[in-house]
């Protein structure tokens, strides 16, 4: 009888789909989730925990999250002019532009391969998702995109700068075309920003149509779970119109300002992060059988022989290393892995456990 029920009243869409699935990571080197490795140091810890022992939990959090907002304003590097929206991540904020844009007849672009959440919010909302493919190396076909937007006529444009899974930056003048020829929005999600050495965040004000999205989960802040979009007041306005009241914590605002006011410290993380990514790129350069792909983000995809991809993920987990195996995504991820940039001792770890079961 349930099972009728269900079948009655869960939309088809939503019934054809699996829940995002993140695997048990408990007694693993955790290298699956491209999130910073690093912990703060103790005296910091101590300052955190004084800070959030004065947040009232019996209160409601600042429903605008207004000092939060400035204090990512200066770290972020946010235009005069530009207005920001926030969100429990980018996928609530994903969330709320789709949510605002819905129609059955309107469409959702992207490229593939690319971050799950566009297609999958996508559907949440009914939407038409269009995904473009990459070509083989990965880089933005831009002719198919425009004749893509053309055809379709998207309402909304979704591009990572740099791509997830991929690590590259796509060419910045095939963006900027894309964002010209675009009917509706062109998002430009910067997720790893902190990493890419490049950002469209000085341009927000320049284009009526785009605006910015970012997250601090990939600065060492994941736990807390905040996105932020940035650009024309216009859009953000009706955006907001969506976002659920106190939908920022008051411990995520408390924390994420005293991080912001330790910026130096992230910072310093996040250089140590690229300095080994480099050398962990050019150790797995070194090891046969693989095609490693360069990265401006926290972790590096690569190749291995064909039909090995899953065996060789498994064979780490069974030596208690834990990376993403996207070989089951197909397309041109078919035989691909996707490592996280660890601390120093993590990455030896996981190169030392990749030789052993080549």
């Amino acid at each position: 009888m349930t099972g009728s029920r269900i079948d009655k009243w869960i939309r088809p869409a939503i019934r054809g789909l699996h829940a995002y699935h993140v695997p048990p990571a408990k007694g693993f080197i955790k290298l699956d989730a491209m999130e910073n490795p690093y912990r703060w140091p103790d005296a910091l810890l101590d300052q955190w925990l004084d800070v959030v022992r004065q947040v009232e939990l019996n209160r409601y959090p600042d429903p605008s999250a207004s000092s939060l907002k400035q204090h990512l304003r200066e770290a972020m590097a946010v235009p005069a002019g530009a207005e920001i929206l926030l969100g429990n991540g980018s996928d609530e904020i994903i969330q709320m532009i789709l949510m605002t844009l819905a129609d059955e007849q309107r469409s959702v672009l992207s490229v593939e391969p690319g971050f799950v959440m566009y297609h999958m919010i996508a559907t949440f909302t009914d939407m038409q998702y269009i995904g473009v493919p990459l070509q083989d190396d990965f880089a933005l076909d831009s002719f198919e995109v425009l004749h893509a937007i053309e055809q379709y006529q998207p309402a909304v444009v979704f591009l990572a700068y740099p791509n997830n899974p991929t690590g590259n930056l796509f060419d910045k003048n095939d963006i900027k075309k894309i964002i010209d020829a675009a009917p509706g929005l062109v998002i430009i999600d910067e997720a790893y920003h902190a990493f890419a050495g490049d950002s469209f965040m000085g341009e927000v004000t320049e284009h009526e149509n785009m605006l910015v999205m970012r997250t601090v989960s990939k600065m060492g802040l994941a736990g807390l779970r905040l996105g932020l979009l940035a650009g024309n007041p216009a859009w953000l306005n009706e955006f907001d119109k969506v976002r659920l009241p106190y939908n920022i914590s008051s411990l995520t605002q408390a924390s994420a300002e005293f991080a912001l006011q330790n910026r130096d410290v992230l910072d310093a993380q996040t250089d140590q992060i690229c300095a080994d990514r480099e050398t962990l790129y050019a150790e797995l350069n070194k090891i046969d059988g693989l095609t490693v792909y360069p990265s401006k983000a926290n972790f590096i995809l690569f190749r291995t022989r064909p039909g090995k991809a899953t065996a060789i993920f498994e064979g780490l987990k069974g030596e208690g290393v834990l990376i993403k195996n996207l070989d089951k995504a197909g397309g041109l991820l078919k035989d691909c892995l996707r490592v996280t940039v660890g601390t120093p001792e993590e990455n030896a770890a996981f190169l030392a456990a990749l030789k052993k079961v080549l």
